[in-house]
């Protein structure tokens, strides 16, 4: 694994060098192999895909379960794997630097840490300290390997943008290669985000039909991720053809389109 796994994380961080890439979530091979053929240029793993098809919630698989599906997914593809290791299955810094090890392993070219446990945040020293820690595991290994530091504040209702950047900044500063606060939109907010972090890339969560790639660009934003869109799109057409068939007994036309 170790050339290709090096060759996986130098190209994944020449992607954040420049420009803007879109970073799509497949939840399992299937459709990993389906983004490979449309030619995306590198992937991410999604908590929430991955535990629906599973058949449990998110954040409820175990950290062995995530490391399993990491390594299939590395496995399976030459293109670089960027992990959501969520809060590194870990409170205190020494267990989050104790799995990352254990998450390079698989072969990731990245991976994001959390800072949230539930819905409470962690402290914010405490914080930088897990990602300062994070840092220092991956150093250890391979420095080329994308960390992503995560400040889920708006996911869990805390919307002012203040605390949120500081946050972002602080992770900057212990190590973080790349900055994600998934869940803002209003372009005034990305643009701060960005321009507070720089020049260190932005990455932002697709969140509502009218964000576009080329717009967020424009904000300065390096790279575009979907999360669990894909996966829920597809859970619905799943939903949708299988209520048609218990209510009507027929399968809409779509389901019959060659695979």
């Amino acid at each position: 694994m170790g050339g290709r796994a090096t060759a996986a994380r130098l190209a994944f961080r020449d992607l954040h060098a420049q420009g803007c890439f879109v970073l799509p979530n497949p939840w399992d091979i299937g459709s990993l192999r389906r983004l490979e053929k449309l030619g995306f240029e590198a992937v991410a793993s999604t908590s929430a895909g991955f535990a629906w098809s599973a058949g449990f919630d998110d954040l409820t698989l175990t950290r062995d379960a995530v490391l399993g599906h990491l390594r299939a997914l590395c496995a399976a593809t030459d293109l670089p794997v960027n992990a959501d290791f969520e809060a590194g299955f870990a409170d205190d810094p020494a267990g989050v630097a104790a799995n990352v090890v254990l998450a390079l392993d698989t072969g990731v070219a990245g991976l994001s840490i959390e800072d949230r446990k539930g819905d409470v945040l962690y402290d914010k020293a405490l914080a930088v300290e897990r990602i300062a820690a994070a840092r220092a595991a991956i150093d250890g290994i391979d420095r080329e390997t994308i960390l992503v530091g995560r400040s889920e504040g708006f996911l869990i209702g805390q919307k002012d943008l203040a605390p949120t950047i500081q946050r972002l900044v602080a992770y900057a500063e212990a190590g973080a290669d790349c900055l994600y606060a998934p869940g803002f939109s209003d372009p005034v907010a990305i643009r701060e985000i960005v321009q507070a972090v720089a020049p260190k890339p932005v990455n932002v969560l697709l969140t509502s039909p009218v964000m576009r790639m080329a717009d967020l660009a424009e904000l300065g934003v390096r790279r575009v991720s979907t999360g669990s869109r894909l996966a829920f799109a597809a859970w619905t057409g799943f939903d949708a053809a299988a209520r048609m068939l218990q209510e009507d007994g027929a399968l809409p036309g779509t389901s019959f389109k060659s695979a």
